[in-house]
């Protein structure tokens, strides 16, 4: 705060001033403007001053640094306003409301739009399309209300011709859910070139008006016309009804330049080729719109209907009604759209939270013009009735306070305008009143008689006169003029006009011609067209009696709310951005009440909260307060927290509330709450987060001991599964091989397959002779070596192992191999036979010779067949390294020694069999001695293809190094 009024001039509060002057007012005012501070606060109101300049201000970094900031954290500002009224309603769910006010020209409709541009902004952090789509809604409603609602006049470029208060309804969240607006007494007196300025040439051919009727000035109306476009399709009007818009507008135009000539007996239209062109934008028949304009129907007191010819003053009269009445009920209608797209639908509290409102009024400011009517009248009495709200709120109901709560203060004289609002609306005295009564009597009654009237019955009232009643005054005329003095000053008014205004002058005829239309929105605006001639029907309201009932709910709605008050200054005729004229401005300070409203404040308390509330807020900054205090009441638990922080001098304690004098008071304690808040919150997450891992904790707890249980449930299923499957396997031929094994679950691993197997091959296995298990393990090793490696091992026949000494397989030579067997055991004490047969052996010149193996527990041997078995070869079984067989149907083996003297040969088959395989006899006989009785791990390996080596015995010597060198797999021992 101190880094930022460093580059305020003046006082930013005007309840900071040395001393409640006008002049020093004035001085601070007309000091802050020409350093370009158009904002200052008085208290909780912002007093703004038109700078007639684009001021960058209202940036994306500016709503930044005012986004939940307090009111007097950061320069006066709408934006700070804004906030608060959005913080109160967030925060409390309390409805609020902005109440923007000033004369014409004073900035209110800018004002407005850039409070709801910041609102807009600060909003839907998580840009949820809905949301959005309601924010744009809203926004864009604004530039097409203001292309129809708003004017150029002499003191303003865009003036409001019609009164608008909108309210923005939010959720729980704080986000906008939609909203409604309330437009009051739109001023149908309007300029035609306005409304279509910025549209193309082709668009006003197709609506047969030239440039003639249309006041072109700048480019701007062209980007103008199309962001009004633009707006109506996001809001969500259909081409169709866009079209019909531009049709009642070009109605409107040529019944404007429409003219009547008389020959002394009928009154007729100059040039029927409007009537064909209105006829045509409108959807009716031509013949129904010339009987419209030049005849009236009215139906007897008999029931006869009669057509009456218009004199040609009557005619113009009601051809500018009929223009008028096209135009207000255009703008009732694009409203009430616009309504239908915002309004929040199917709301339900229960299901969708609380909804509040914040409420934006930007309405006709004060009018004081060389001629007032009508009009004026009626936008200047809601002016008073605004001005007497804001009195009731901030003057009346301040002081009232003070006396409720017992505060001891200095009471502040003001000017209470209730006597006004009560010339104009007291029933049957006040002058709307007497307009009705006058425009109700039957006969001849003019503006003139009811300003007698009105003379006769308010001459004793201090606030009106006339040149009646006052006839040394000039200023006034008689029988013309009336004067009502207002809070704002002295308003002449001229009645020339009032009774006609007030009534509801437009012809039946009308009606029943709109309602008869092809055109659907025109159809729809005139419902009252539907009644039939003869219908009696009661006597509508008068536009004065309407306006009235209107700005009472307007004013019931604003009075229920929390108000914020923006008071826009005019600073000078000229629109000019430098001149600030000192008695225009302090003319406006004096009747917007403002140096009242400084003295109520300064005399008062700027800040008042109720004891449990200020305590809810601020005991964390207090010691003796934090958490919760054990003092006897709230209102000594804040005393202490005053106390602390030594504002005793600077408050004042109510029956129930606590009075703050200065806001630095309050911006002390907000500057000392927001640097504990985050050490609050840090320790309320640290509780919080301790808070969620016990709960988790538990939770955790309970689902593993849920799962342990259901982990064991479903093992012993599993269990008792199994057991019922397998209950019956003893008896079983394969012992419960086919049976088919239950899924077993996630958690468990078992073995059961594996003992299964297990026993199931014990069982196999104990059936096996004695004499049988030396083949069984033989072809068990065999198995595990060359199974998926070799398509035929032998598995299927029967192993003789000893194939020499088998009279079947060799009956010429196997008693010979019988005795050089015995005699070999003799010499060499083996003790088993591994394998014996016939072989042809390849030597490194690729020659091959027929060869004996034998092959014992203790050494292998190579034979000569045709020498009686001669003894060629012995080498220890030790001393073998590994055996390399190939993946084919050959019976080639490489056997592979220590000292590297490889030995290729190749198996026969036998001569009863010629088709036996081997190999796999020889393996498995090698593998299973080896396993039992050297303990060593056996593994083959398969280097060569069948389909490489066909014939085993066409290698050449190279290739026969290769295949003795390759050790892949070897024994090892």
């Amino acid at each position: 705060m101190a880094e930022l009024e460093g580059l305020e001039f003046g006082k930013s509060d005007f309840v900071l001033l040395d001393e409640v002057t006008m002049e020093q007012f004035m001085e601070n005012l007309k000091l802050r403007f020409e350093k370009g501070r158009i904002y200052t606060f008085i208290g909780e109101v912002v007093v703004s001053v038109n700078p007639y300049r684009q001021m960058d201000i209202y940036g994306k970094d500016t709503i930044d640094a005012y986004r939940g900031r307090e009111l007097y954290e950061n320069p006066p500002h709408l934006y700070a306003v804004s906030d608060a009224a959005y913080k109160a309603m967030k925060r409390r769910a309390k409805d609020t409301c902005i109440v923007i006010s000033g004369e014409s020209g004073a900035g209110k409709t800018e004002a407005s739009k850039y409070i709801m541009q910041y609102i807009a902004a600060i909003t839907n952090p998580g840009q949820r399309a809905e949301v959005e789509s309601v924010k744009n809604v809203l926004l864009k409603s604004n530039c097409v209300l203001e292309a129809f609602g708003n004017a150029k006049t002499n003191r303003n470029d865009n003036s409001s011709r019609f009164g608008k208060y909108m309210d923005i309804n939010f959720n729980f969240n704080g986000d906008p859910t939609g909203g409604h607006i309330n437009n009051y007494l739109l001023e149908k007196v309007r300029g035609g070139g306005q409304i279509d300025r910025g549209a193309f040439t082709a668009t006003l051919c197709s609506l047969n008006l030239t440039h003639s009727l249309i006041f072109w000035t700048t480019n701007n109306d062209r980007s103008s016309h199309k962001a009004v476009m633009s707006a109506l399709e996001v809001i969500g009007f259909s081409k169709e009804e866009i079209s019909s818009i531009y049709h009642i507008l070009a109605s409107i135009l040529l019944l404007g330049n429409m003219q009547f000539e008389s020959d002394g007996e009928s009154v007729q239209i100059v040039g029927l080729e409007a009537v064909n062109h209105i006829s045509e934008l409108t959807g009716t028949d031509p013949d129904s719109v010339t009987k419209s304009l030049l005849y009236r129907t009215v139906a007897t007191g008999g029931g006869e209907v009669i057509e009456k010819g218009h004199s040609e003053e009557e005619a113009c009269f009601g051809r500018d009604a009929f223009a008028k009445a096209l135009y207000e009920r255009l703008f009732g209608w694009i409203v009430g759209r616009i309504n239908s797209v915002i309004e929040v639908k199917n709301y339900n509290p229960v299901l969708h939270g609380k909804n509040t409102v914040i409420g934006v009024l930007d309405i006709y400011g004060f009018e004081i013009f060389d001629n007032n009517s009508f009009e004026q009248f009626c936008i200047n009495y809601c002016n008073e009735k605004l001005q007497q709200l804001f009195i009731e709120l901030i003057l009346q109901q301040e002081q009232g306070e003070y006396e409720r709560e017992g505060i001891t203060w200095q009471h502040i004289d003001y000017f209470n305008n209730q006597i006004i609002v009560d010339l104009v609306e007291q029933p049957h005295k006040g002058i709307i009143s007497i307009l009705d009564e006058a425009c109700l009597t039957v006969g001849k009654v003019t503006d003139t008689v009811c300003l007698d009237s009105m003379d006769t019955k308010l001459a004793q009232h201090p606030h009106y006169t006339s040149r009646k009643l006052s006839p040394t005054d000039k200023t006034m005329d008689f029988q013309k003029h009336f004067r009502i003095r207002h809070y704002a000053g002295d308003v002449t008014y001229s009645v020339e006009g009032f009774l006609d205004k007030n009534k509801d002058l437009l012809f039946q005829d009308f009606k029943r011609l709109m309602y008869n239309s092809s055109n659907s929105v025109l159809k729809e605006m005139w419902p009252d067209g539907q009644l039939s001639i003869t219908e009696v029907t009661k006597r509508p309201l008068t536009a004065a009696t309407l306006f009235k009932n209107s700005i009472v709910a307007l004013v019931d709605k604003l009075a229920c709310k929390e108000p914020y008050y923006v008071r826009c200054i005019k600073p000078n005729e000229m629109k000019s951005p430098v001149l600030f004229d000192d008695a225009r401005c302090q003319h406006q300070v004096a009747y917007l009440g403002l140096l009242e409203n400084v003295m109520v404040r300064r005399a008062g308390f700027a800040y008042r909260q109720p004891y449990a509330r200020f305590l809810q807020r601020y005991k964390m900054t207090c010691e003796y307060t934090w958490p919760n205090h054990l003092m006897s009441s709230d209102r000594d638990a804040v005393e202490a927290i005053v106390t602390q922080h030594g504002f005793q001098d600077d408050v004042a304690y109510g029956h129930t509330k606590l009075f703050v004098r200065t806001p630095r008071s309050l911006f002390t304690l907000e500057q000392e709450r927001a640097a504990l808040i985050p050490i609050l919150v840090l320790f309320l997450q640290k509780v919080w987060r301790g808070a969620l891992a016990r709960m988790r904790c538990r939770r955790m707890r309970a689902i593993y001991a849920i799962m342990g249980c259901y982990k064991r449930y479903k093992v012993k299923a599993h269990f008792w599964e199994v057991e019922r499957r397998f209950a019956n396997v003893r008896t079983m031929a394969d012992y419960g091989k086919s049976v088919e094994w239950p899924t077993p679950p996630a958690a468990l691993q078992t073995h059961f397959e594996c003992i299964f197997v297990q026993w199931w091959a014990r069982q196999i296995v104990k059936n096996i002779p004695p004499s049988d298990m030396l083949e069984v393990r033989a072809k068990v090793a065999a198995l595990t070596a060359l199974s998926g490696e070799r398509k035929d091992w032998g598995v299927s026949r029967a192993w003789e192992r000893d194939y020499l000494a088998n009279v079947r397989d060799c009956p010429q030579t196997s008693s010979g191999f019988i005795r050089v067997s015995k005699e070999l055991r003799n010499k060499n004490e083996y003790s088993q036979v591994l394998f014996s047969g016939f072989c042809r052996k390849v030597n490194r010149f690729n020659k091959s010779t027929d060869r004996g193996l034998l092959v014992t527990d203790k050494y292998v041997y190579k034979l000569e067949p045709k020498k009686q078995y001669k003894v060629l070869k012995r080498l220890p079984l030790d001393s073998f390294t590994g055996i390399s067989v190939t993946s084919g149907v050959d019976q080639m083996v490489a056997l592979h020694t220590s000292a590297q003297d490889d030995v290729l040969l190749c198996l026969q088959r036998g001569q009863l069999c010629p088709n036996q395989d081997r190999v796999g006899e020889l393996v498995g006989s090698l593998v299973d001695h080896f396993t039992r009785s050297v303990t060593c791990t056996f593994r083959i390996k398969h280097v060569f293809g069948n389909t490489l080596f066909r014939n085993p015995f066409s290698l050449s010597s190279p290739l026969l190094h290769s295949i003795t060198q390759c050790k892949k797999e070897i024994f090892t021992k």
